[in-house]
């Protein structure tokens, strides 16, 4: 199995960059790739349980992806399941997220995202793309 990590700074403080991470309200200005849009979502990292979003990228199309809420430590870390579904409907492999965010000096932060179990390198690679491109939206707003 294996890991993707990823890093970006904030010109903000751990508390801020933590909601934008987490709260519903915040989640949907970034997430997805760039040009997505999301017709449908229960996006909400505050608190155990479970979450879903439907993406329509100019790109892939029609896309589904759902998990669980597992772990959520305001302002530290939020960790969930992640399972892409197919033409069906029917969740996937599942993998785990973990957004980490540490203080980096005054009013400033660290974010981590670290996406686990993924099965090789070519999946790594494949949502490093996807990951990037939906944290630039971020860097954007924070």
């Amino acid at each position: 199995m294996s890991t993707l990590t990823l890093k970006r700074r904030f010109a903000a403080d751990p508390e801020t960059v933590f909601d934008f991470v987490t709260k519903p309200e915040n989640l949907v200005k970034w997430w997805g790739i760039v040009g997505a849009t999301l017709p449908e979502h229960n996006l909400d990292f505050t608190k155990p349980g479970p979450w879903y979003c439907v993406m329509i990228s100019p790109m892939s199309g029609r896309l589904k992806v759902s998990g669980e809420v597992t772990a959520y430590d305001r302002p530290n870390s939020v960790e969930f399941t992640w399972a892409w579904h197919d033409e069906y409907d029917q969740p996937g492999r599942e993998t785990l997220v973990r957004f980490e965010v540490t203080p980096d000096g005054p009013d400033a932060s660290e974010f981590c995202l670290y996406h686990s179990g993924l099965e090789n390198e070519e999946s790594v690679a494949q949502h490093k793309i996807g990951w990037i491109s939906t944290l630039s939206k971020l860097e954007q707003i924070i």
